[in-house]
Protein backbone atom coordinates (compact mmCIF):
# COMPACT_ATOMS: atom_id res chain seq x y z
CA UNK A 1 0.00 0.00 0.00
CA UNK A 2 1.08 3.39 -1.00
CA UNK A 3 1.78 5.29 2.00
CA UNK A 4 0.40 8.78 2.59
CA UNK A 5 1.98 11.83 2.90
CA UNK A 6 0.14 14.24 5.41
CA UNK A 7 0.44 18.06 4.82
CA UNK A 8 -0.16 20.26 7.83
CA UNK A 9 -1.61 23.74 7.02
CA UNK A 10 -2.60 22.23 4.17
CA UNK A 11 -5.22 25.22 3.18
CA UNK A 12 -3.28 28.20 4.25
CA UNK A 13 -1.37 30.16 1.63
CA UNK A 14 1.80 27.66 1.02
CA UNK A 15 -0.44 24.73 1.86
CA UNK A 16 -3.30 25.21 -1.30
CA UNK A 17 -0.03 25.58 -3.45
CA UNK A 18 2.02 22.91 -2.28
CA UNK A 19 -1.28 20.07 -2.27
CA UNK A 20 -1.90 20.18 -6.01
CA UNK A 21 1.57 19.99 -6.90
CA UNK A 22 2.05 16.69 -4.52
CA UNK A 23 -1.03 15.38 -5.97
CA UNK A 24 0.22 15.65 -9.79
CA UNK A 25 2.90 13.80 -8.79
CA UNK A 26 0.50 10.75 -8.21
CA UNK A 27 1.01 11.27 -4.19
CA UNK A 28 -1.64 10.17 -1.57
CA UNK A 29 -2.56 13.47 0.06
CA UNK A 30 -3.93 14.05 3.07
CA UNK A 31 -4.43 17.81 4.54
CA UNK A 32 -5.09 18.01 8.35
CA UNK A 33 -6.37 21.55 9.16
CA UNK A 34 -8.64 22.94 12.20
CA UNK A 35 -11.63 23.59 10.25
CA UNK A 36 -11.51 20.51 7.91
CA UNK A 37 -13.15 19.81 4.80
CA UNK A 38 -14.98 17.46 2.86
CA UNK A 39 -13.07 15.15 0.36
CA UNK A 40 -13.49 15.81 -2.98
CA UNK A 41 -15.98 18.94 -2.53
CA UNK A 42 -14.54 20.81 -5.64
CA UNK A 43 -13.97 24.30 -5.52
CA UNK A 44 -13.61 27.09 -7.84
CA UNK A 45 -10.13 26.89 -8.84
CA UNK A 46 -9.10 30.46 -7.17
CA UNK A 47 -7.01 28.46 -4.09
CA UNK A 48 -4.48 27.76 -5.89
CA UNK A 49 -6.21 23.77 -6.58
CA UNK A 50 -8.04 22.44 -8.93
CA UNK A 51 -11.37 20.33 -7.55
CA UNK A 52 -9.74 18.39 -4.94
CA UNK A 53 -9.40 15.36 -6.29
CA UNK A 54 -7.76 12.17 -4.46
CA UNK A 55 -6.85 14.82 -1.64
CA UNK A 56 -8.18 13.99 2.06
CA UNK A 57 -9.18 16.58 4.73
CA UNK A 58 -8.89 15.89 8.31
CA UNK A 59 -9.90 18.11 11.20
CA UNK A 60 -7.49 18.62 13.84
CA UNK A 61 -6.18 20.63 16.14
CA UNK A 62 -2.36 20.78 16.40
CA UNK A 63 -1.68 23.15 19.73
CA UNK A 64 -4.73 21.28 21.62
CA UNK A 65 -3.38 18.22 20.36
CA UNK A 66 -6.67 16.77 18.43
CA UNK A 67 -6.96 14.71 15.53
CA UNK A 68 -3.29 14.37 15.32
CA UNK A 69 -3.15 10.10 15.83
CA UNK A 70 -6.04 9.79 12.86
CA UNK A 71 -4.27 12.11 10.52
CA UNK A 72 -1.35 10.35 11.23
CA UNK A 73 -2.90 7.15 10.04
CA UNK A 74 -0.45 5.23 7.33
CA UNK A 75 1.26 8.24 6.80
CA UNK A 76 4.93 8.20 5.76
CA UNK A 77 5.92 11.55 5.60
CA UNK A 78 4.74 14.46 7.08
CA UNK A 79 5.00 17.71 5.20
CA UNK A 80 4.42 20.44 8.46
CA UNK A 81 3.28 23.78 7.28
CA UNK A 82 0.83 24.84 9.79
CA UNK A 83 1.69 28.09 11.80
CA UNK A 84 0.34 31.14 13.73
CA UNK A 85 0.99 34.20 15.72
CA UNK A 86 1.99 32.36 18.71
CA UNK A 87 2.71 28.77 19.97
CA UNK A 88 4.23 26.77 16.61
CA UNK A 89 7.20 25.36 19.08
CA UNK A 90 4.05 23.79 21.26
CA UNK A 91 1.95 22.56 18.51
CA UNK A 92 5.00 20.65 16.53
CA UNK A 93 6.27 19.08 19.21
CA UNK A 94 2.56 17.85 19.34
CA UNK A 95 2.82 16.76 16.16
CA UNK A 96 6.59 15.14 16.11
CA UNK A 97 5.36 13.01 19.84
CA UNK A 98 2.55 11.62 18.08
CA UNK A 99 4.44 11.23 14.42
CA UNK A 100 7.14 9.27 15.79
CA UNK A 101 4.52 7.04 17.57
CA UNK A 102 2.98 6.29 14.26
CA UNK A 103 6.25 5.35 12.66
CA UNK A 104 6.82 8.36 10.56
CA UNK A 105 9.99 8.17 7.86
CA UNK A 106 9.94 11.62 6.93
CA UNK A 107 9.45 14.98 8.74
CA UNK A 108 9.65 17.82 6.54
CA UNK A 109 9.15 21.40 8.01
CA UNK A 110 8.45 25.42 7.21
CA UNK A 111 10.54 27.57 8.79
CA UNK A 112 11.59 31.56 8.60
CA UNK A 113 15.38 32.92 7.82
CA UNK A 114 16.44 34.56 11.19
CA UNK A 115 14.68 31.77 13.23
CA UNK A 116 17.91 31.36 15.25
CA UNK A 117 19.04 35.14 15.46
CA UNK A 118 16.13 37.43 15.48
CA UNK A 119 15.24 38.73 18.99
CA UNK A 120 11.00 38.11 18.77
CA UNK A 121 8.74 35.77 19.91
CA UNK A 122 7.85 34.27 16.58
CA UNK A 123 11.04 33.66 15.97
CA UNK A 124 11.79 32.14 19.23
CA UNK A 125 8.88 30.03 18.51
CA UNK A 126 9.95 28.79 15.23
CA UNK A 127 13.39 28.00 16.44
CA UNK A 128 11.24 26.18 19.36
CA UNK A 129 9.33 24.25 16.17
CA UNK A 130 12.98 23.82 14.35
CA UNK A 131 14.44 22.30 17.90
CA UNK A 132 11.24 19.75 18.19
CA UNK A 133 11.95 18.60 14.55
CA UNK A 134 15.72 18.16 14.88
CA UNK A 135 15.30 16.30 18.53
CA UNK A 136 12.59 14.02 17.25
CA UNK A 137 14.40 10.95 16.31
CA UNK A 138 12.56 11.12 13.12
CA UNK A 139 14.89 11.50 9.93
CA UNK A 140 14.31 15.11 9.09
CA UNK A 141 14.41 18.15 6.39
CA UNK A 142 14.16 21.76 7.62
CA UNK A 143 14.08 24.56 5.03
CA UNK A 144 14.15 28.02 6.24
CA UNK A 145 12.73 30.93 3.66
CA UNK A 146 11.96 34.36 3.30
CA UNK A 147 9.20 36.34 4.33
CA UNK A 148 6.63 35.51 0.82
CA UNK A 149 5.71 38.23 -1.45
CA UNK A 150 1.82 37.77 -0.24
CA UNK A 151 2.87 39.04 3.66
CA UNK A 152 4.87 41.92 2.31
CA UNK A 153 1.96 43.01 0.27
CA UNK A 154 -0.43 43.04 3.51
CA UNK A 155 1.88 44.96 5.28
CA UNK A 156 2.26 47.65 2.70
CA UNK A 157 -1.40 47.66 2.08
CA UNK A 158 -2.32 48.68 5.55
CA UNK A 159 0.21 51.05 6.06
CA UNK A 160 -0.78 52.42 2.68
CA UNK A 161 -4.44 53.21 4.40
CA UNK A 162 -2.23 55.92 6.63
CA UNK A 163 -2.04 59.10 5.55
CA UNK A 164 1.71 59.16 6.61
CA UNK A 165 3.36 56.34 6.00
CA UNK A 166 6.17 54.73 8.68
CA UNK A 167 9.62 53.35 7.41
CA UNK A 168 11.77 51.97 10.37
CA UNK A 169 15.34 53.28 9.11
CA UNK A 170 17.57 50.13 8.37
CA UNK A 171 14.47 47.15 7.99
CA UNK A 172 14.93 45.40 4.69
CA UNK A 173 13.40 42.12 3.26
CA UNK A 174 14.45 40.01 1.01
CA UNK A 175 11.01 38.32 -0.14
CA UNK A 176 9.91 35.17 -1.91
CA UNK A 177 7.48 33.89 -4.03
CA UNK A 178 5.10 31.16 -2.38
CA UNK A 179 5.30 29.29 -5.64
CA UNK A 180 8.65 28.69 -5.75
CA UNK A 181 8.91 27.76 -2.09
CA UNK A 182 5.91 25.53 -2.66
CA UNK A 183 8.12 23.70 -5.60
CA UNK A 184 10.80 23.42 -3.41
CA UNK A 185 9.00 22.09 -0.70
CA UNK A 186 7.39 19.24 -2.83
CA UNK A 187 11.32 18.43 -4.33
CA UNK A 188 12.29 18.03 -0.26
CA UNK A 189 9.53 16.30 0.28
CA UNK A 190 9.96 13.74 -2.35
CA UNK A 191 13.42 13.36 -1.84
CA UNK A 192 15.37 12.02 0.97
CA UNK A 193 15.70 13.53 4.61
CA UNK A 194 18.52 16.33 4.23
CA UNK A 195 18.65 18.05 7.22
CA UNK A 196 18.53 22.30 7.39
CA UNK A 197 19.21 22.52 3.59
CA UNK A 198 20.38 25.91 1.91
CA UNK A 199 17.77 28.62 2.72
CA UNK A 200 15.43 30.22 0.46
CA UNK A 201 15.46 34.17 -0.14
CA UNK A 202 13.90 36.54 -3.46
CA UNK A 203 16.34 37.40 -6.07
CA UNK A 204 16.15 41.48 -4.06
CA UNK A 205 16.55 43.00 -1.02
CA UNK A 206 14.33 45.59 -0.56
CA UNK A 207 14.35 48.69 2.47
CA UNK A 208 11.04 48.99 3.74
CA UNK A 209 10.14 52.55 1.46
CA UNK A 210 11.55 50.41 -1.43
CA UNK A 211 8.51 47.79 -1.04
CA UNK A 212 5.57 50.73 -0.52
CA UNK A 213 6.93 52.98 -3.27
CA UNK A 214 6.78 49.75 -5.38
CA UNK A 215 3.05 49.17 -4.17
CA UNK A 216 2.12 52.91 -3.92
CA UNK A 217 3.43 53.19 -7.59
CA UNK A 218 0.99 50.38 -8.55
CA UNK A 219 -1.72 51.35 -7.41
CA UNK A 220 -1.25 55.43 -8.79
CA UNK A 221 -1.21 56.64 -4.99
CA UNK A 222 0.69 59.12 -3.09
CA UNK A 223 1.41 59.35 0.12
CA UNK A 224 3.93 61.08 2.43
CA UNK A 225 6.37 58.78 4.55
CA UNK A 226 8.23 59.34 7.49
CA UNK A 227 11.93 58.07 8.87
CA UNK A 228 11.45 56.51 11.80
CA UNK A 229 14.29 54.14 14.74
CA UNK A 230 13.55 50.39 15.32
CA UNK A 231 14.35 49.86 19.08
CA UNK A 232 15.85 47.63 21.31
CA UNK A 233 17.00 43.82 20.29
CA UNK A 234 15.49 43.33 17.60
CA UNK A 235 16.13 47.18 16.04
CA UNK A 236 19.25 45.88 16.15
CA UNK A 237 18.82 42.60 14.91
CA UNK A 238 17.15 43.63 11.56
CA UNK A 239 19.71 46.40 11.33
CA UNK A 240 22.41 44.06 10.85
CA UNK A 241 20.44 41.63 8.50
CA UNK A 242 19.39 38.96 10.51
CA UNK A 243 16.44 38.46 8.70
CA UNK A 244 18.26 37.72 5.66
CA UNK A 245 20.57 35.14 4.05
CA UNK A 246 22.74 37.13 1.32
CA UNK A 247 25.05 34.05 0.69
CA UNK A 248 24.80 30.76 0.31
CA UNK A 249 21.20 30.59 -0.16
CA UNK A 250 18.89 29.66 -3.01
CA UNK A 251 17.69 32.22 -4.51
CA UNK A 252 14.30 32.34 -6.09
CA UNK A 253 13.61 34.38 -9.41
CA UNK A 254 10.50 36.37 -9.29
CA UNK A 255 10.62 39.80 -8.17
CA UNK A 256 8.47 42.16 -6.26
CA UNK A 257 7.63 43.96 -9.22
CA UNK A 258 6.36 40.92 -10.99
CA UNK A 259 4.39 40.21 -8.07
CA UNK A 260 2.74 43.20 -7.68
CA UNK A 261 2.32 43.59 -11.45
CA UNK A 262 0.39 40.32 -11.12
CA UNK A 263 -2.14 41.41 -8.22
CA UNK A 264 -2.68 44.57 -8.17
CA UNK A 265 -2.60 44.58 -12.04
CA UNK A 266 -1.09 47.65 -13.02
CA UNK A 267 2.39 48.18 -15.30
CA UNK A 268 5.39 48.56 -13.34
CA UNK A 269 8.86 50.05 -14.03
CA UNK A 270 11.55 47.59 -13.46
CA UNK A 271 13.84 48.73 -10.30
Amino acid sequence: MTSTILVTGGTGTLGRLVVPLLRDAGCTVRVLSRSGRASGDGNDGNDGSDGNDGVEYVTGDLLKGEGIEAALNEAGTVLHLAGGPKGDDEATRNLVRAASRAGVRHLVYISVIGADRVPLGWFRAKLGAEQAVSGSGIPWTILRAAQFHDLALTMVEKMAKMPVIPVPGGLRFQPVDAREVAARLVELTLGKPAGLVPDLAGPAVYGMAELSRGYLQARGKRRLTMPLRMPGKAGRAYRAGENLTLEGAAVGTRTWEAFLDERVGRPLQQR
